[in-house]
C-alpha cells in the first residue's frame, strides 16, 4: 500500500490556512501533488492580486507561473506563521514588480482583465461582472489592491497592512474610502 501524500494526510482540517500549509509542507518534501493542490486552492487569489498590480491578464498569468515556480523552489525554507497566503502574496507582489521592471513601463488597466477574474466567481452574474469591472476601474492602484485582497483573498486588514508595509489605520481608511467610492458609483448607476 502506498503512503498517503503529506498534503492529504493532514488536510482533514477545514481551515484554509492549514490546507495551504499542508500543501507547502508536501512541496518541501518534493511531492508535486502538493503543488497541484496548492494551485487549485490559491490560483484565483494569486491571479487576482497579480492582476491588480500588473494590470494586464497576460502578464498576470506569467506572474502566477513565476509564483508557483518560486514556491516550489523555496517551500523548504517556509516558516509556518499561521498565514501562508500572506507569504504567497509577498512572493506574488515581488514577482509582479519584477515583471513591471522587466517591461520598464506599466500597462494601463484593461477592464476586460477584471472580467476574467470575476468570471471565476460562480455567484456573480454577467451583468454584475460588468458593473464590478466598471467600478473597480474608478479606484487607484493601492485602493484596488486593498479591496481585492480583502474581498477575493479574504485577508484581514491587519494582514493586508503587513503585506503592503502600511499602518493598519491607513489600510482601514483607504478600504473604507474605496468602498464609499464604489457604493457612490453603484448608486449613480
Amino acid at each position: 500500500m502506498m503512503p498517503k501524500p503529506t498534503w492529504a494526510a493532514k488536510s482533514s482540517s477545514k481551515d484554509p490556512d492549514d490546507v495551504i500549509e499542508n500543501c507547502i509542507e508536501a512541496i518541501a518534501a518534493g511531492e508535486s501533488e502538493g503543488l497541484a493542490r496548492l494551485y487549485g486552492e490559491t490560483h484565483g487569489a494569486v491571479y487576482g492580486f497579480a492582476l491588480s498590480i500588473v494590470k494586464n491578464c497576460h502578464d498576470a498569468e506569467d506572474v502566477v507561473q513565476d509564483v508557483y515556480v518560486k514556491i516550489w523552489e523555496s517551500a523548504a525554507g517556509y516558516k509556518a506563521r499561521g498565514k501562508p497566503l500572506a507569504w504567497m502574496f509577498t512572493i506574488t507582489r515581488n514577482a509582479a514588480y519584477m515583471c513591471i521592471r522587466r517591461q520598464s513601463r506599466q500597462m494601463p488597466s484593461d477592464p476586460s482583465d477584471w472580467e476574467e477574474v470575476l468570471a471565476e466567481e460562480p455567484d456573480i452574474t454577467p451583468e454584475d461582472r460588468l458593473v464590478l469591472t466598471g467600478v473597480l476601474s474608478l479606484l487607484g492602484e493601492v485602493d484596488r489592491e486593498i479591496v481585492i485582497l480583502h474581498a477575493t483573498a479574504g485577508m484581514k486588514h491587519k494582514e493586508i497592512a503587513e503585506l503592503m508595509g502600511m499602518k493598519l489605520s491607513t489600510v482601514l481608511s483607504r478600504y473604507n474610502r474605496a468602498l464609499s467610492t464604489l457604493r457612490q458609483a453603484l448608486e449613480e448607476e
